[in-house]
């Protein structure tokens, strides 16, 4: 599959060279089906947590945060569908497919994205944690061998990179703000620290996709400086607590409990009108 230049936003169907989802599906190129497994488990890590964020619009503590919160959750959508299409390219099935017909035990999402909101300190420490990952992805897979990976990734690290800045300061500001907010922060990574370790977890399909994939352990080193530096400024401490149990493919067969409510929340419509278009 040919290249696709960078302009515009991850999500903007644009014309001209931006790279859309429509571009991915019309293009006649077609990913191998590991390179789709790899794909569809950076799709389905967007979707959850485009979900997830999307319960804030309306919710948030201020007008201006339900923006910013909206707005990330469509970033996330826009990386979803162009990784959802790419993978779909292998099976002859569209994004709409993959993100609507598959089951609970289908879908390759770590952990931490599908973690509850809770109160709005607990949703900042998921955006932290995941933000910082995901900018050191997208940051190394624009060096893949994969054409249209590389392609997706130099668009959404763009966006990304706004995504871990809105959740550091975030961080500082309750960190470093009254008694409650930094107890209603301490509470949220003390809940979502348990969940790292997933997402530095290497897998066989990752010994299959050499130089085309990112092996998550490469991230660890990067990503854990600049959480902890982050916290150290804002006078948190790094929580101690036992990481939740992984097994040696934890993508393939260890989910949370929430997975299945947020599908439910998510398919209602399309299970309900299959093939109904606006």
């Amino acid at each position: 599959m040919s290249a696709f230049a960078s302009h515009d936003s991850a999500t903007k169907q644009s014309a001209g060279n931006a790279i859309t989802a429509e571009d991915i599906a019309g293009s006649g190129g077609k990913a191998s089906e590991p390179v789709a497994r790899y794909a569809l488990r950076l799709g389905d890590d967007s979707l959850m947590l485009a979900q997830r964020l999307g319960w804030w619009i309306s919710r948030a503590p201020e007008l201006e945060e339900d923006i910013a919160l909206g707005n990330i959750a469509l970033d996330m959508v826009g990386h979803a569908r162009f990784l959802l299409t790419y993978a779909g390219s292998a099976w002859g099935k569209t994004e709409d497919d993959l993100a609507y017909f598959r089951e609970e035990e289908e879908f390759r999402s770590v952990r931490l994205v599908e973690q509850e909101n809770g109160d709005f300190g607990q949703t900042i420490a998921r955006q932290l944690l995941f933000s910082f990952y995901q900018y050191e992805l997208y940051s190394a897979l624009q060096s893949s061998q994969d054409q249209t990976l590389a392609a997706i990734a130099d668009k959404a690290v763009k966006e990304v990179e706004y995504h871990q800045d809105h959740a550091a300061q975030w961080i500082l500001r309750l960190g470093l703000g009254t008694e409650e907010s930094k107890r209603r922060i301490e509470e949220g990574l003390y809940y979502m620290w348990p969940y790292l370790d997933e997402l530095f977890a290497d897998e066989p399909l990752h010994d299959e996709l050499e130089g085309i994939a990112v092996r998550p352990s490469t991230l660890r080193e990067n990503t854990m400086k600049r959480i902890e530096a982050l916290l150290a400024e804002a006078e948190l401490e790094v929580p101690k607590v036992t990481q939740a149990r992984l097994s040696d493919s934890p993508r393939d067969g260890e989910y949370s409990e929430y997975r299945g409510y947020i599908l439910a929340e998510m398919q209602y419509l399309a299970r309900k009108h299959p093939g109904a278009k606006w």
